[in-house]
């Protein structure tokens, strides 16, 4: 089967800056959808019939055109934060042709002279800014798409009150195009409350003095988080996550979330990890949300409700965390059944009722069982002592396949 649609990249530069496979395929589509600025660029010579994109988008009008020769028109490369990837998940691949131009972040790297493959890119596109927050380090470089013409003002400030005030900004607007333009200056006096809304952000980080190290390891420190003293303390959340094993693209429930440290930092492990934090107590649902765009990953997902009831036709999770509520009934039992098969589930305790229902449950499904002591030196009158932290009881488990 040859493909009937066509997924054409268009730039700044227009019809003239295409390929010839992708005029011929505009001159051949008898319908062309895209946005008004790119339907703006085809010449009169493309006869097709012009539709703009519907409000709300939905890929609609494009699949009830099957069979008949279609192009829709993209932004630079269609497979990069564009439609092209949404196209390709509903339409088989035989059907589809994709023709990239030169994306927004190819030219602005070949701008700056930054190697494409050292670059940190993101889209804050339609969404939350605070998703820059998990890739702030000194020396750190970024391109970012823009949302409209008052993202790069948006993000300075965002930077500035993460202690990176001394970023360097480049914003590129209408890259590629015969009004393309720079602009440069620094995080912390960036005087632009607007810009074109065609436009993207560079960003060479520099963190200030004072601004504390935040690793994308296990085991940030524990004034990273907001908290009422329910937190997995730093040593045994490094414990504890590193028998959890994040790996791309799996789902973690983070059962009595608490202030969410352990579905966080499972998902500052890799962008495409995903969380579910259940928690019942208000107030520390609010926390988690403070936590969680604070540390960047504004996609941890918040389930308010008590295990094991709020469990219910949630998504069958890789891994679980029971951090709270492992003495009540049905907890253990029901996050057993949900998890895949293969998957991971840790459980800590503090209390001799809850490690005794730990001692309990491995002697009916098996698993390890890890005793974790932590000391820290404290000042006792002129000298130094070890302070006892309370014992952890960690189960380890991994459901057969």
């Amino acid at each position: 089967m040859s493909p009937w649609l066509t997924v054409v990249g268009i730039g700044e530069d227009g019809f003239k800056g295409l390929g010839r496979n992708a005029r011929h395929a505009l001159l051949r589509a008898t319908r062309i959808i895209g946005a008004q600025r790119q339907l703006d660029l085809l010449p009169v010579c493309i006869r097709g019939e012009r539709a703009l994109w519907p409000s709300p988008f939905s890929l609609e009008p494009v699949l009830a055109r099957r069979g008949e020769p279609v192009c829709v028109l993209a932004s630079g490369d269609p497979m990069f934060y564009g439609v092209g990837a949404s196209l390709a998940r509903q339409v088989a691949a035989e059907e589809l042709l994709i023709l990239p131009a030169p994306s927004s972040v190819s030219l602005a790297a070949a701008r700056l002279g930054w190697p494409l493959q050292d670059v940190v890119t993101l889209s804050v596109v339609a969404r939350p800014l605070s998703a820059l927050n998990a890739h702030l380090a000194s020396g750190v470089r970024m391109l970012v798409l823009s949302n409209d013409g008052r993202s790069p003002a948006l993000i300075a400030a965002l930077l500035a009150s993460c202690g990176f005030g001394p970023s360097r900004l480049s914003v590129f607007e209408h890259l590629g195009g015969a009004h393309e333009r720079r602009i440069d200056g620094l995080a912390t006096d960036w005087q632009h409350a607007s810009v074109a809304d065609l436009n993207l952000v560079a960003i060479d980080c520099v963190a200030s003095g004072e601004t504390p190290r935040l690793s994308r390891l296990a085991g940030l420190p524990d004034s990273a988080f907001k908290h009422d003293g329910q937190l997995t303390k730093r040593d045994v959340r490094a414990m504890t996550l590193a028998r959890l094993a994040p790996m791309p693209g799996e789902l973690l429930w983070d059962v009595g979330a608490g202030s969410g440290s352990i579905g966080i930092e499972w998902m500052r492990a890799h962008p495409s990890c995903r969380a579910l934090a259940i928690e019942a107590n208000e107030g520390r649902q609010g926390l988690i949300e403070h936590n969680r765009d604070a540390l960047g990953v504004p996609g941890l997902q918040l389930v308010r409700g008590k295990a094991p009831e709020a469990l219910n036709g949630l998504e069958a999770p890789d891994a679980i965390f029971i951090g709270g509520g492992v003495t009540r009934d049905g907890v253990l039992d029901t996050c057993w059944q949900h998890l895949r098969p293969g998957g991971r589930l840790v459980a800590n305790a503090v209390t001799l009722q809850s490690e005794m229902t730990l001692m309990d449950w491995r002697a009916r499904h098996g698993g390890e069982l890890t005793r974790i002591h932590v000391a820290q030196a404290q000042p006792l009158g002129e000298f130094d002592t070890w302070r006892q932290a309370l014992p952890i009881t960690l189960l380890e488990v991994v459901k057969p396949l």
